[in-house]
């Protein structure tokens, strides 16, 4: 397997099995950690520590960013993010006037928003979804495409969507993935 933006030698960790399209972009490989048969397709971004589950998928065109403040983005297994989909562990605070810009020296930098993001397992994130600092989502929830997901109260197992992240319940079927965890429990 070859890249030819990064030595993937350099990665934390690297599991078995996994696929990184050539032109995935990790500007610091020494903090990232990808599970086994994990999937990073092509054109993806990823300037931030992360720690990536087993059996999970990065689509093409996400961007993962918030490295240059220090915060995480952690995600489980079996979770997916869909393409053109953006993930924020650090971003402007815009009620604020701020100068976080990455461009800047640290010692000239003020304001702005840095928090971990934390993935579960069995999350899926629709395409063009955008995820917001300080984001925790449980297991087995699913947003649409295009959703705006803030720090709230996200339920295990709920549907969201929309810009408002509105709940629309319960996820159909959940019987599916609890059956998968106790097949996965039984062979560990």
């Amino acid at each position: 397997m070859s890249n030819i933006f990064f030595d993937i030698a350099r990665l934390k960790y690297l599991g078995k099995n996994v696929i990184l399209g050539k032109t995935v972009r990790i500007r610091k490989p020494e903090e990232v950690t990808i599970g086994d048969e994990s999937i990073i397709d092509d054109f993806t971004y990823i300037s931030c520590a992360m720690d990536l589950g087993n059996n999970s998928h990065i689509a093409s065109n996400v961007s993962i960013s918030g490295g240059a403040l220090g915060k995480k983005f952690t995600m489980g297994s079996y979770s997916t993010i869909s393409n053109g989909s953006s993930i924020h562990c650090a971003s402007s605070d815009y009620r604020k006037c701020s100068l976080e810009l990455p461009s800047m020296p640290p010692s000239e930098q003020a304001g702005g928003i840095a928090m971990d993001i934390c993935v579960g397992d069995y999350v899926t994130i629709g395409a063009h979804s955008c995820v917001l600092p300080g984001v925790i989502i449980p297991e087995g929830v699913a947003f649409g495409a295009y959703t705006l997901i803030k720090p709230k109260k996200l339920l295990p197992y709920h549907l969201y969507v929309g810009v408002e992240c509105r709940d629309l319940g319960v996820r159909e079927d959940i019987d599916i993935i609890i059956k998968h965890k106790e097949n996965k429990r039984g062979r560990l």
